[in-house]
């Protein structure tokens, strides 16, 4: 009998209270709720097993959104004095440790997350998924892809699990606003590197990128009346933290401002025309 996965078993006993599973050595118990019309000893029913509220084996029809070795997206239905806990298609909800998680998460967050089997022998999620993520993605350099944020590093950037599954990473070069653990991204891929993962940047090439920089720019401007603090010479830091783009961006995009006569420099400022 495997803990977290699907297999058949056969009947091996009828009770009023439900069958019971396996062999005359090892058995686990299906619900009467659960159990198919007219079974019998003998007939395989493919089963799910896991623990009830009471840490005992017992085994399911029902279809568990995840399973040992496997990868999912799961919904936070609560949060508790060691952990939280995750929504997954049974009864009893999935536990995720805090030391499991890899930023904490509250209610009605969702999450990425694998299924392992702790030192008593119970099911917990983990948000600790990095070496379970695929290298062999079909997508290429400039291709659009979507997936979610599954931890985060100031010395590597934003790490990124693709289609739930493929190991990415926004470098941190290409960072200019905070990233949730679980926010859902949409980027463009920038570099598969040779061991199949992922670069990505959540901005478009750089002509496109630059028009939507300068419509940006200008909408600051004018919730600013008119005016921005500094030009285009200011520090990259403060242009971060104002403004969330790299200073490059910032440049052509008031380069293309400028080129458009809507926008005029000053000795510390940059102010619309």
């Amino acid at each position: 009998m495997q803990l977290g996965k699907k297999q058949v078993l056969t009947v091996v006993k009828i009770v009023d209270f439900g069958v019971y599973l396996g062999s005359d050595e090892e058995r686990v118990l299906l619900p009467k709720k659960q159990v198919p019309e007219d079974i019998e000893v003998g007939d395989p029913i493919e089963v799910f097993l896991y623990k009830d509220s009471s840490d005992r084996l017992i085994a399911t029809t029902n279809e568990p959104e995840l399973k040992v070795g496997e990868l999912a997206v799961l919904e936070v239905a609560d949060v508790g004095k060691f952990g939280a806990f995750l929504s997954w298609g049974l009864e009893k909800d999935l536990f995720l440790p805090f030391k499991e998680q890899t930023a904490k998460v509250e209610k009605g967050d969702k999450c990425l997350v694998t299924l392992y089997i702790d030192k008593s022998q119970r099911l917990c999620a983990t948000m600790k998924v990095y070496g379970l993520l695929r290298t062999d993605s079909p997508y290429k350099k400039d291709d659009m892809v979507h997936g979610i944020v599954y931890d985060t590093s100031d010395r590597f950037g934003v790490f990124v699990a693709v289609d739930n599954k493929y190991s990415a990473l926004i470098p941190r070069k290409e960072v200019f606003k905070n990233f949730r653990v679980g926010t859902e991204v949409t980027g463009r891929v920038t570099a598969v590197k040779e061991d199949g993962k992922l670069d990505l940047s959540i901005r478009e090439k750089i002509p496109a990128q630059m028009d939507k920089d300068a419509e940006y720019v200008l909408g600051i401007m004018k919730k600013c009346d008119g005016k921005l603090p500094f030009n285009d010479k200011a520090d990259a830091e403060k242009i971060k933290k104002e403004l969330g783009m790299s200073k490059n961006a910032f440049k052509r995009a008031v380069g293309r401002l400028l080129k458009e006569r809507k926008i005029e420099i000053k000795e510390d400022s940059i102010v619309m025309k």
